[in-house]
């Protein structure tokens, strides 16, 4: 099982566009086999005992509140008395799952989000994941490489899809910089999935973007390093891709699901 570590996800991106069903809702809401992106993601991460979530919404906040506030319910079967006005659930299911939800403003950027949630975290080292990638990275494994690298950041990085920033990493999996459009032989790109330690809120201000400014300002710093991941990563960011990935799921194919937690499922 991976370290105590809260996972930070950053949902606060404009309304989606990926789901013809569910348009003005925001993207990580957006439902893969009925249940939300958000809850796959989140999945993972409980996969590897890790449990407590932070949520940094923005567009419509209250819609992933409500989702939260509801779901002992809606994962369990009800019998409604409308007489008494009464409700008795049965075969109750329900996560081991703490999850906080912050309203972390409508266009804030990602390094905005991240310092808008520094009260949360009582812990020396976070997690930071995007809440429209999926991916079977091993976090135990990712938290280990971490530890024993001691940088003030690890990246994931995954094999492009095709509509990605390559990166240029040296051999010690340093970060040089960013190649924009670059057509690189042995191609990286960000896998939108970060270990921070706590020294990263000293560097968080103003309209910070994670994936330009914090990482470059690590990487110059030499405080960086990335994690190469060559198993299964994509970012859900069209109306294919969603239904791509329900194809998969409705297959019961999906690599993003955890295999010995499968039945759990």
């Amino acid at each position: 099982m991976a370290a105590n570590m809260k996972v930070v996800i950053l949902a606060g991106g404009q309304r989606s566009t990926i789901s013809n069903e569910q348009e003005g809702i925001p993207k990580p809401m957006a439902e893969i086999g009925g249940k939300p992106m958000l809850w796959h993601i989140m999945k993972v991460f409980s996969a590897y005992g890790l449990n407590e979530f932070i949520i940094c919404g923005g567009y419509k906040v209250d819609m992933i509140k409500e989702y939260f506030m509801d779901y002992y319910i809606y994962q369990s079967d009800i019998t409604v008395d409308l007489r008494t006005n009464s409700i008795e659930i049965h075969k109750n299911r329900t996560e081991d799952w703490k999850v906080t939800v912050v309203d972390t403003g409508l266009y804030a950027a990602t390094g905005q989000r991240v310092a808008g949630i520094q009260r949360y975290i009582d812990e020396e080292e976070f997690i930071v994941a995007y809440g429209d990638c999926l991916f079977d990275i091993d976090v135990s494994k990712m938290i280990e490489y971490h530890k024993k690298q001691g940088k003030i950041a690890t990246m994931a990085v995954a094999r492009p899809t095709g509509r990605n920033e390559a990166l240029d990493i040296d051999e010690a999996c340093q970060l040089r910089r960013v190649q924009s459009g670059a057509a690189l032989s042995d191609a990286w790109t960000n896998a939108c999935l970060y270990i921070l330690n706590r020294k990263v809120f000293g560097i968080l201000q103003g309209n910070y973007n994670l994936e330009k400014l914090l990482v470059d300002n690590l990487a110059e710093k030499g405080q960086l390093i990335t994690y190469k991941h060559s198993g299964f990563w994509t970012p859900v960011e069209t109306y294919r891709d969603r239904v791509n990935m329900e194809n998969l799921w409705n297959a019961g194919i999906a690599p993003w699901v955890v295999s010995k937690y499968r039945t759990k499922v």
